[in-house]
């Protein structure tokens, strides 16, 4: 079974992507922040990562950053999910080693598809 850690400050997002991702067949992990998303990384590398922009400690964009840098840290897809819609944000996203960008508001068609255009479905 693949898994997915969905990192968002917002527990209401955090359940809902849960929900649509265990319905997928991913096991899934959840970190309120970037930092707690590199503890849970460092333990154990995901498959995938659900991952917002804004949120305290350490932002998306930061957490992906130091992700990457991390010993397997090239592995795991990345999956902006995110308010933060503007060309100049994806760009930057992207460029960080993101491997896709979501829009909030999310449904289970749109993370669908997503995961399939990386390869995780």
């Amino acid at each position: 079974m693949k898994s997915c850690l969905v990192v968002d400050d917002s527990r209401v997002v955090r359940k809902v992507a849960r929900k649509i991702l265990e319905e997928l067949g991913f096991a899934c992990n959840e970190a309120e922040d970037g930092k707690q998303a590199m503890d849970i990384c460092a333990g154990s590398m995901p498959d995938a990562v659900l991952l917002d922009w804004n949120m305290p400690v350490l932002s998306g964009i930061e957490f992906l950053r130091r992700l990457r840098k991390m010993t397997g840290g090239e592995g795991p897809k990345v999956i902006f999910c995110t308010t933060e819609n503007d060309l100049a944000h994806i760009q930057e996203a992207l460029s960080a080693g993101a491997n896709e960008y979501i829009m909030k508001p999310f449904d289970s068609e749109i993370i669908q598809t997503k995961f399939q255009q990386v390869g995780l479905l």
